[in-house]
């Protein structure tokens, strides 16, 4: 196959479809859902139909009620969250070969989205043995991932907007990690991880924990929450989740007009249905600030207890 052109891609952040060449395969690319501002009929449809037929495949594994309306459409491979940890272990060898001959891959930015154009391009076969559980790992936050897979993990954490390095990432991996001088910018940026790091511990010291005496979801009797609105330190969000959830079964972070909750991938909790959310990941959302009522209610948060938060 010609090595395909890479396109880097979030839910709320599309490339225009007009600038992507030929036939068009996306991975790892949730539909956005209505927290993303103009959710799925605003940001994901008018991107699916400005491709038109050029759009190849599309494989995902984030949950969305949207999926029901390509039921029907053998290009669109969409699966939830439950079914896949991760994206690349949907990528085989034989949805390559059905989908044919591709131009651009269009990628999500974290280790599961290039992973997956990594292995597209090797025709569904594993970048290195193990990839796959990798990805799954480091996309779910449930077991250890390879000090390999933990490499590239740190380097994309710390530059998650550095385009250049990611495709440097997805050259790597679909070469097979043939040339290791290729882990020298890939570890200097992982390095750069150390500092933020550190900001995100000294950040976790401020989480205030509030018990729930009559949850409303099953199982969420606390929640950690910290306001990191107007603070000057680089923190990275992903790390400073986990530390809220070392100290409380939810992790709720806001940053002036947003606000991420999240729970461990096996808690058994789904911030979607209790928000009454399209689509996403069920155990990490974001959602406007304006809904931290309705968090509050539909978590059974004491009354105004988040009152105080993203002002």
């Amino acid at each position: 196959m010609p090595r395909a052109e890479l396109a880097f891609a979030t839910p709320r952040k599309l490339p225009k479809a007009s600038r992507l060449v030929g036939r068009v395969v996306v991975l790892d690319v949730a539909f956005a859902s209505e927290a993303s501002g103009g959710g799925f009929d605003g940001i994901t449809k008018p991107f699916i139909d400005g491709l038109g037929d050029r759009l190849a495949a599309w494989v995902d594994h984030h949950d969305h009620a949207a999926h029901a309306r390509y039921a029907d459409d053998p290009r669109f491979v969409l699966r939830t969250k439950a079914q896949h940890g991760a994206c690349p272990e949907m990528v085989t060898p034989e949805l390559v070969a059905r989908v044919g001959p591709v131009d651009t891959i269009v990628c999500h930015t974290d280790f599961d989205g290039l992973c997956s154009a990594a292995k597209w391009l090797r025709d569904g076969v594993e970048p290195y043995k193990g990839a796959d559980d990798d990805a799954r790992a480091i996309d779910t936050r449930i077991g250890t991932p390879s000090a390999v897979a933990r490499r590239f993990d740190r380097a994309i954490r710390a530059r998650p907007r550095d385009h250049g390095l990611l495709g440097l990432i997805v050259r790597h991996l679909s070469t097979g990690l043939s040339d290791p001088s290729l882990f020298g910018p890939i570890d200097a940026a992982g390095a750069e991880l150390e500092a933020v790091e550190q900001n995100n511990a000294e950040l976790a010291r401020g989480y205030r924990r509030i018990d729930i005496d009559k949850p409303k979801l099953p199982g969420c009797t606390s929640v950690a929450v910290l306001d990191v609105t107007g603070r000057a330190k680089r923190y990275e969000k992903t790390g400073l989740l986990l530390h809220g959830q070392e100290r409380a079964v939810v992790a709720i972070l806001v940053d002036g007009g947003n606000v991420t909750l999240a729970a461990p991938f096996d808690s058994g909790l789904n911030f979607l249905e209790a928000l009454g959310l399209s689509g996403g990941m069920p155990t990490v959302v974001s959602v406007p600030k304006a809904q931290l009522k309705k968090i509050e209610g539909a978590l059974g948060l004491p009354p105004n207890s988040l009152d105080d938060l993203g002002t």
